[in-house]
């Protein structure tokens, strides 16, 4: 038999109590996100898949004390790991509603991200007050990861596709990352200056060897490979080069600039002169042969990683020069072509660091009268260009053009909802887009390929699709003599 007994407490502490819930009804007030568990080990984005760049993933978190209107997205550290010092902004594809209190957010990495196995996550949002969660752990566990953009996916070459080379005993020779056509940004890994390479001899990792070039100075076999970290693929490496070196007077290379490292430039620019006594030279700016430049000096204003190659009859030796200049940085912050509608403007700023800066602006070749500063306001169609010159220091100049264009014709609309229950329970594209020289293809939210045709009608989905909890989102392309479109297709009840 279970004895009831009645608690009589002083007044005091009753009101002490109701105080007490008070504070702690206030405290649970407090906007609170928690991240789960991340359903990836790594983010590794830039891959094809279906013929389309892989770059979607997803982060759920739970959320209290929100207001309905409260706006979260995905924050990346920096490539070290930190939030204190700068964080790197990710793309929101896509929000799905969980419950009242769960969200998971479809996100997706900048493509120009420097990649790392540092980096971590977490959920911030704009409520005033709130802060960001703590950091989300990995599909093992771990508050850190690796995170790469993979922008170029393919074997490539090194020595000018050569599967030997010879350097003279004493001296030593450049292995570079083949790029024949620089202007062809998808021709070589060497386009693009975010990326780090793995150097390996005889298949031994060369510690403290990241750069497109590699200075070899002892023989053996050589071979690169490019560094995505937690994604690296042995795929994505180069042809293997057999290093030999052979014996000669004169092997031991060295460059001089005549105005110094760094120089400032004087309008014929610096002289790079290398060791004398060859019979011919072939010089390098980083890694691609400079055409016509086969004579011991060299004259240029550029910047960069210059190597000469010198053969001296008996043997060839190679040197270096890490070339930079002490001019000034600059950047505008306008694209190439912008458009223009009637009675609008666009501010154009230019961003540098030189001293005592002088600022010109031009239209059509002449120059704007009364624009002198770092910004100008454009109203008005035609080609522009700014020249931003430095008065002291060492003096120099630098120019960027930009085109601005009228309104352009209109585009055909393409919808990007279906709704099931409508009249018309399909997705519609125009007519522009139906005939028989157009490919349209379909792709489910897991990456499975639901429509592959050619002279689409405006006939998907063919059957029902079955709604859940979260409305399925699709995604399209579009490939034919209009162009090529991709967007989403979001279906509901």
């Amino acid at each position: 038999m279970i004895k009831k007994t009645t608690l009589f407490l002083p007044k005091f502490i009753l009101f002490f109590g109701v105080f007490l819930f008070t504070k702690m009804d206030i405290h649970a007030q407090t906007p609170t996100i928690s991240p789960q568990q991340l359903p990836f080990e790594s983010i590794c984005a830039g891959d094809f898949v279906d013929g389309s760049v892989f770059n979607e993933y997803f982060a759920t978190f739970s959320y209290l004390n929100f207001p309905s209107n409260a706006v979260f997205e995905v924050q990346l550290s920096d490539e070290f790991g930190n939030f204190t010092t700068s964080t790197t902004p990710t793309t929101t594809l896509e929000v799905f509603d969980i419950s009242a209190t769960q969200k998971t957010i479809k996100f997706a990495i900048p493509e120009n991200l420097k990649g790392s196995n540092n980096y971590s996550l977490r959920i911030v949002s704009n409520t005033p007050g709130a802060l960001p969660s703590p950091r989300a752990k990995n599909f093992s566990g771990n508050l850190t990861f690796g995170a790469y953009f993979k922008k170029y996916v393919a074997p490539f070459f090194i020595n000018n596709k050569d599967q030997t080379a010879v350097f003279c005993t004493g001296g030593n020779i450049s292995l570079s990352v083949y790029n024949p056509t620089p202007n062809d940004a998808n021709s070589s890994p060497a386009n693009f200056s975010n990326l780090s390479y793995k150097w390996y001899k005889d298949d031994v990792l060369i510690a403290g060897e990241s750069s497109n070039i590699l200075i070899v100075s002892t023989a053996g076999e050589y071979y690169a490979e490019l560094d995505y970290g937690f994604c690296s693929d042995e795929n994505f490496s180069s042809n293997r080069v057999t290093v030999t070196s052979v014996s000669g007077s004169g092997s031991t290379v060295t460059i001089d600039s005549s105005l110094g490292n760094p120089f400032c430039s004087n309008g014929t620019g610096t002289v790079l002169t290398a060791t004398g006594g060859g019979n011919s030279y072939v010089w390098k700016k980083d890694g691609t042969v400079i055409t016509g430049a086969s004579t011991r000096t060299y004259s240029t204003n550029d910047s960069g990683l210059y190597t000469v190659d010198i053969n001296f009859g008996s043997c060839t030796g190679t040197g270096s020069i890490n070339l930079s200049s002490n001019s000034f940085e600059a950047s505008l912050d306008v694209a190439d072509e912008i458009e223009l509608q009637e009675g609008e403007t666009v501010s154009v700023t230019v961003t540098d660091d030189a001293v005592n800066p002088v600022y010109e602006w031009f239209l059509n070749g002449n120059t704007i009268s009364g624009a002198t500063t770092d910004t100008y306001l454009v109203s008005v169609r035609g080609n522009y260009k700014v020249k931003i010159s430095q008065a002291a220091g060492c003096i120099s100049s630098k120019e960027f053009s930009f085109r601005v264009l009228g309104p352009s014709s209109p585009t055909a609309f393409i919808s990007n909802i279906i709704k099931m229950s409508g009249s018309n329970p399909y997705w519609n594209i125009p007519d522009i887009y139906k005939n028989e020289n157009t490919k349209v293809i379909i792709i489910s939210s897991n990456g499975d390929k639901v429509l592959d045709v050619v002279n689409y009608q405006g006939d998907w989905p063919q059957t029902s699709i079955d709604i859940k909890n979260v409305n399925p989102v699709y995604y399209y392309v579009i490939q034919g003599d209009a162009g090529e479109k991709k967007g989403s297709i979001t279906v509901l009840k």
